[in-house]
């Protein structure tokens, strides 16, 4: 990455606007436009609708230093105070349409089905409206009212707001910082009004740009046609009795054609000049690889934010019937007294013709305060499948169809989507396998550590950042304040995982389920990972769920470990016995296979424990 590129990825929106000529320039032209506008009875002594006929079309001069229309009215005056009318009625065109598109957008793109479809047929018909007649048929029967009809257009305006925002919500909803917002346990509109909508605001700002012209220019031209208000002034107006005194004034078209045209072409150059700006921030950034994923749905139905889907080709063996039954061995669905995790007899399908195809089966474990159960298996034995329900995070189309989990005591699938949504970040918690992509590029590290804090614990602002800043203290982070005031790109990869963990323990979960934590870190930090882990679970005295293909880091972290195949529990012990004598095949043939394990420990490797005794050391 070049030197300019980072200068560009730690600067603000604001700033990489003002580096680009075309958009700081049009950015400042409006803004004078809205405050000259705005200041219109400080800058002018003249009533816009007041006239003197004796002064009739005169000239510019010292008193009127446009001149004065065919009724002797300044047409300094008029284009100040057209400008209000103008610009006005566009931008409450523009605030309904944005109000009502953006919001039917983040809810059809971030819901689908039904939701989507009902809206997308709604959208559909007022496209199909003819606009103009409807403003002409609103100005027949409520009158030439400015402001009510900017606000019928703004209505049908919307349709353009909500198939943009809609389409880049369906792309958004994926990405894996939406899967984290929604496990820290924040409530849906603040998931959408913060970790989504910042995600797509620059294309709403270029795009209500250019809306904006249009606007300008159809309530222009129906003012121009002799259908506004004639009473009000508006540029349309002005250009209206300008055509009518074009042979007598014509200067009177200049004023109001060039007040049109600035505008306009400011609009069009900001959205440009944006579209400039986010592009550099675009190209300089470098962002972890995204895994294909599609939108989940929750246990009882309810879409959630994306997860990825485990159900390809590469997993073709979690599904039913795609293997030989397995069979367990005595004790594969045991579930310990006291668990605070207990999961009994769980089956998770996805539709497949008119039932479902059971990716997990019959699966049954538990785990209790104090302790780590490591779930092991092979790449596409229904382990994640098993974790993502457990989190209510199962991709589109995956249902808990039988069992239950139970978490504290209370049933998961007995409770509301609000309830569960109050149990994430304190009665379970989630560490990722990708740090860089579960943490939302648009905000700093302290804002989302602190987020989760107030919202789960209710603390105060000053109370979470200091918990916050503690926590990345105690998770071995040199710097807690430079962290802290750091977006996820100027970290590093094991920096950001110790971050997740940091909010992961932060709210004092019950439960702590880690889907391999230390998968994407260089074999240098996993150790240290490792360590941190088995510190903080010393510490706290959760449970914690260790999801691994790795059988050298269970020998190093867990009391007990249980093997999944094909979608279901084939054996489960404690790690001892288990790793002396296995009894299930395929447990056997695991610890047999001489799998590398790369991950560096700082206790044991299960290749090199022949007895018990030497595995203790």
């Amino acid at each position: 990455m070049t030197a300019s590129n980072r200068v560009a990825m730690g600067q603000s929106l604001f700033a990489r606007i003002c580096r680009t000529p075309m958009a700081i320039v049009s950015l400042v032209t409006l803004l004078v436009l809205v405050l000259v506008v705005v200041a219109a009875p400080l800058l002018t002594p003249f009533d816009p609708n007041t006239g003197d006929i004796g002064q009739a079309l005169l000239g510019p001069g010292p008193e009127h230093w446009l001149g004065t229309d065919s009724s002797g009215r300044d047409v300094f005056a008029r284009i100040l105070f057209g400008g209000r009318n103008t610009l006005g009625g566009a931008a409450l065109a523009l605030a309904v349409a944005s109000a009502l598109g953006v919001t039917t957008g983040l809810i059809a793109g971030y819901h689908g089905g039904k939701v989507d479809t009902g809206l997308d047929w709604y959208t559909n018909l007022v496209i199909a409206v003819p606009h103009i007649m409807v403003l002409l048929a609103v100005r027949a029967v409520w009158g030439s009212n400015i402001w009510l009809s900017m606000s019928v257009f703004g209505v049908l305006m919307a349709p353009g707001f909500h198939r943009l925002v809609r389409g880049i919500v369906s792309g958004v909803r994926n990405e894996l910082y939406v899967d984290a917002a929604r496990v820290s346990g924040l409530s849906l509109p603040r998931i959408l009004g913060r970790h989504v909508l910042i995600a797509i605001r620059a294309p709403i700002i270029i795009f209500a740009a250019l809306s904006g012209v249009v606007v300008i220019g159809v309530q222009s031209g129906l003012d121009f046609l002799g259908l506004g208000d004639a009473t009000v002034p508006t540029w349309g107006n002005m250009l209206n009795e300008a055509l009518v005194n074009l042979y007598i004034a014509p200067g009177l078209m200049l004023w109001p054609g060039l007040a049109l045209g600035v505008v306009n072409a400011a609009l069009i150059l900001f959205g440009n000049g944006l579209r400039d700006a986010l592009e550099d921030r675009r190209t300089s950034r470098r962002r972890p690889p995204r895994r294909s994923k599609t939108a989940p749905v929750g246990e009882a139905g309810t879409r959630v934010a994306g997860a990825e889907a485990h159900i390809g080709a590469s997993d073709g063996d979690t599904r039913a019937g795609a293997g030989t039954a397995v069979s367990g061995v005595p004790g594969c669905d045991h579930v310990p007294d006291e668990a605070v995790l207990a999961v009994r007899n769980l089956n998770v399908g996805y539709p497949d013709g008119g039932g479902h195809k059971l990716v997990v089966k019959g699966v049954t474990f538990g785990v209790r305060r104090g302790e780590i159960l490591g779930l092991v298996g092979e790449s596409g034995s229904g382990k994640t499948q098993t974790a993502w329900a457990c989190l209510g995070l199962l991709p589109r189309g995956g249902r808990v169809v039988g069992g239950s989990i139970t978490v504290s005591g209370q049933d998961v699938g007995l409770l509301s989507a609000r309830d569960r949504r109050a149990m994430l970040g304190k009665g379970i918690a989630y560490i990722p396998q990708e740090p860089m992509s579960n943490l939302d590029p648009s905000f700093k590290i302290g804002y989302q550590l602190v987020e989760p804090l107030r919202r789960q614990l209710g603390l105060g602002r000053n109370e979470a950042r200091a918990k916050a800043l503690s926590m990345l203290a105690r998770v071995g982070i040199a710097d807690p304040e430079r962290t802290f005031n750091s977006y996820p790109h100027q970290i590093s990869g094991g920096m950001a995982q110790r971050v997740l963990i940091a909010g992961a323990v932060s709210c004092d979960p019950a439960v702590l389920i880690a889907d391999e934590p230390t998968t994407a870190l260089d074999v240098t930090v996993q150790a240290e990972v490792l360590d941190l882990l088995r510190e903080l679970q010393q510490e706290t005295g959760m449970a914690v769920i260790l999801v691994t293909h790795n059988f050298g880091v269970v020998a190093d972290l867990c009391d007990r470990v249980a093997v999944m195949q094909l979608g279901k529990i084939v054996e489960q012990d404690a790690v001892e016995p288990l790793f002396r004598d296995a009894q299930h095949p395929y447990t056997r043939m695991l610890l047999g296979s001489g799998l590398e394990d790369k991950t560096p420990r700082t206790r044991l490797l299960p290749t090199d424990l022949p007895a018990l005794e030497e595995m203790k050391r």
